[in-house]
């Protein structure tokens, strides 16, 4: 079934590329960012382009639209403990706005990036959606607000409405990839090491209780993480507020992670140890059968070095606009 959509936040990282998912699949692609953290090259071919913020979105919604993917919003653990006040304004009252517009012109279904930051530091791994959500900062606080908010949208007025909380979002599909500004994700970070822009990479803490004494962390490919979005426009239904996990279920530890960007990259990639950061917890894995059974998702990109070489590829091509 072919729809016409409107992806906030598609020329972001993980919103372009399931704006290129979705225009592959044959579905027609209004794009609505502001480029602040986005980059006017990250809008796919094919895809209309309307500069502006989520709150923007009546402005744009039509009866025509047949659902929204929604990725518009500040990301930025360390930036949200500062200036928490723009978290609350752009991810929940921009939020606030779009379930207002949606409603006003009758687009009855919606898919919303979500985030593991939900959780907080869990009990228990693999982490289920029945697990206790206690965010630790205010970009996760945010997040689940949006979350509850949804929920009662679908109660009170019908939406339906796909919830999908990722762990680490990583890799790169074609000239979609990670060019955050500032970088906090481990892999870019490592492979900035490797191209010279950096000295070294940090790790914090090597006494964890793991096999290598280093954090573990679920590493889910971008292109796997879009396809989830395509199948919960699926399965979205009327009234009801599904969420999912997104992961591959099974960690690899900062070490691994250095490890196999060396040999990807053939660079040594200096690493010195820190001490480690408050509220980092040891292990942070994903239980995806909630996915699975749901939206008959099964992640194919599992592999690290798979993962790592596509970013790298990224990293070295050259790209417009780059900031």
């Amino acid at each position: 079934m072919r729809r016409k959509l409107l992806v906030t936040g598609g020329a972001g990282y993980v919103g372009g590329v399931v704006a290129a998912h979705l225009l592959e699949a044959g579905h027609t692609v209004t794009v609505l960012d502001d480029l602040s953290t986005g980059f006017r090259s990250g809008v796919p071919a094919g895809a209309e382009f309307v500069e502006g913020r989520v709150q923007d979105a009546g402005k744009v919604l039509d009866g025509s639209y047949d659902a929204v993917l929604h990725f518009a919003a500040s990301s930025q653990v360390g930036e949200s403990v500062a200036d928490p006040e723009k978290y609350w304004r752009n991810n929940v009252a921009g939020t606030l706005e779009l379930l207002a517009a949606m409603r006003a012109s009758g687009v009855r279904t919606l898919v919303f990036s979500s985030t593991a930051a939900t959780y907080g530091e869990p009990a228990t791994v693999p982490i289920t959606e029945d697990a206790a959500t206690a965010p630790t900062n205010p970009y996760g606080a945010t997040k689940l607000a949006v979350d509850h908010m949804i929920s009662g949208e679908c109660a009170a007025h019908g939406l339906a409405a796909v919830s999908l909380r990722y762990f680490n979002v990583a890799g790169a599909y074609g000239r979609h990839g990670e060019r955050h500004d500032p970088e906090s994700h481990l892999i870019p970070l490592v492979l900035q090491v490797a191209q010279g822009r950096r000295e070294q990479i940090a790790v914090y803490g090597e006494d964890y209780p793991t096999p290598d004494g280093t954090c573990l962390r679920d590493y889910i490919h971008v292109a796997d993480l879009a396809r989830a979005h395509l199948l919960a426009l699926d399965h979205a239904t009327g009234g009801e507020h599904l969420i999912c996990n997104l992961g591959n279920g099974s960690g690899f530890s900062v070490r691994e992670v250095i490890d196999t960007a060396r040999r990807v990259t053939g660079h040594p990639i200096p690493a010195t140890v820190q001490a480690r950061r408050a509220g980092d917890p040891a292990v942070l894995v994903a239980s995806a059968e909630r996915a699975r059974q749901r939206l008959g998702w099964q992640p194919t990109r599992t592999d690290l070095a798979e993962i790592i070489r596509d970013a790298w590829t990224f990293a070295q091509t050259p790209v417009e606009d780059e900031a």
